[in-house]
């Protein structure tokens, strides 16, 4: 059974910079596509990031040049380094791993808030 537990969320400010971890258990964890999600209050959950068994990463226009998602097959781990946090930023943030498409499993969230 796939397992993921997020972690790293906090407040911070304007600006600043946090570093999620997204911890896999129960998978082949090189065999799925990893991706990071987000959810603000009252809106839709939106995809924000997302890095393929190849290791090719792919970003939602919004975090594109500020956010960094990467994969330590070794750890079987996920990271999503977040620059330049903006307050428009503030979300839960849960991860997802796929499987040849399929969706496989997502993590409880972690929250971000971004506020001075």
């Amino acid at each position: 059974q796939v397992q993921l537990m997020e972690s790293g969320g906090g407040l911070v400010q304007p600006g600043g910079s946090l570093r999620l971890s997204c911890a896999a258990s129960g998978m082949i964890f090189s065999s799925y596509t990893m991706a990071w999600y987000r959810q603000a209050p009252g809106k839709q959950r939106e995809w924000v990031a997302g890095i393929y068994t190849s290791g090719l990463t792919k970003y939602a226009d919004f975090v594109e040049g500020r956010f960094t998602i990467s994969r330590d097959n070794a750890k079987k781990t996920i990271y999503l380094q977040m620059n330049s946090l903006e307050p428009e930023d503030t979300a839960v943030y849960y991860c997802n791993a796929k499987l040849s498409g399929q969706n496989a499993g997502w993590g409880q969230g972690t929250q971000v808030t971004v506020s001075s």
